[in-house]
């Protein structure tokens, strides 16, 4: 559905984006992340042709941005950071313009707009003026408008902007929702709102793409941490180093009573199995376990890895 060959842009003498590739199937719904100043603002603009890269392709739908730029912005939905919205218009004037943008007419246009003000809950603001409402009825009218022609692509740049805690939860369930149907791509600086609503992420850095993959992929577990009685420290660590798929253990702080071990697999070890493992030598041998867990890292510690890592090698 989205195809970035090799994107390049640069300000001056700022390059914002170095070759970045990447592709997104139909059905993604995608986290776009980075520091600030990482490109993904410029990454999306290019996405929808507001802005053209220096070098380099993108597709959407299977048209060249560049070349067809009308026809890809028809098969999107962007939502900027700051909603483009005229203050002065009431809610449903704005739908009803924004429809009419759209190409759809009157019958369809009532229709969309009472479908998309019950999906974002503003159907109670929208006989209000928009300069009246607070900054997060505005992002939900933007929210709003961007999906008014039903696209088969979204975009989201920091959607939940100004939203309080039950309205964040809502438009998680909606991007959730809408990403049984359409392709998503959600920039944000909140990574639990990322790893809430998406399958996958993209992480920039320095206009470089620095990591590509599935959340389950990039979170899952490569450490083993126990907590157990064994009796004798050094004998239950040699045991434990000879477990299947661990490559080292480190031993942590004790108490009179019990050990701590944390035990690193190798890149295709299975936490389950060696888990069970662990689970079956602490029986064997009489050991009182009082903690045996998976070390899984958070999307957060995925992020600041790869982006340490960035750093040190520029």
């Amino acid at each position: 559905m989205i195809e970035l060959r090799q994107i390049t842009k640069r300000y001056g003498e700022i390059e914002a984006l170095r070759g970045v590739s990447a592709t997104i199937s139909a059905g993604e719904v995608v986290g776009l992340l980075g520091p600030i100043g990482a490109g993904k603002t410029t990454a999306m603009k290019i996405l929808v042709g507001y802005l053209l890269p220096t070098s380099g392709t993108a597709i959407v739908a299977g048209l060249d941005v560049a070349a067809d730029p009308l026809a890809v912005q028809a098969r999107i939905g962007y939502l900027p950071e700051n909603a483009p919205l005229y203050s002065d218009m009431l809610v449903h004037e704005y739908l009803s313009f924004m429809a009419a943008m759209r190409g759809l007419d009157r019958g369809a246009a009532g229709q969309r707009i009472r479908t998309v003000a019950a999906e974002c809950s503003i159907d109670d603001v929208l006989g209000r003026t928009i300069g009246q409402l607070s900054k997060g009825y505005r992002q939900r009218v933007g929210l709003a408008a961007a999906i008014l022609h039903d696209p088969e692509i979204l975009i989201l740049d920091e959607p939940t902007t100004g939203l309080d805690p039950n309205q964040i939860v809502e438009v998680r369930d909606l991007i959730r929702k809408m990403g049984q149907s359409k392709t998503v791509i959600l920039s944000t600086h909140i990574l639990p709102e990322v790893q809430a609503t998406c399958g996958r992420v993209l992480i920039l850095y320095d206009g470089q793409l620095r990591a590509d993959g599935r959340i389950t992929d990039l979170t899952r577990s490569r450490s083993i941490f126990i907590r157990a009685a064994t009796g004798g420290a050094a004998a239950a660590r040699q045991l434990l180093e000879r477990l299947p798929g661990v490559t080292g253990t480190t031993q942590g702080d004790d108490d009179d009573k019990f050990q701590t071990f944390r035990l690193a697999l190798g890149p295709n070890g299975d936490a389950d199995a060696t888990a069970e493992a662990v689970f079956d030598a602490a029986r064997a041998r009489g050991w009182t376990l009082r903690e045996l867990r998976r070390d899984e890292k958070t999307l957060e510690q995925v992020f600041r890895e790869v982006t340490e890592i960035a750093e040190m090698t520029q």
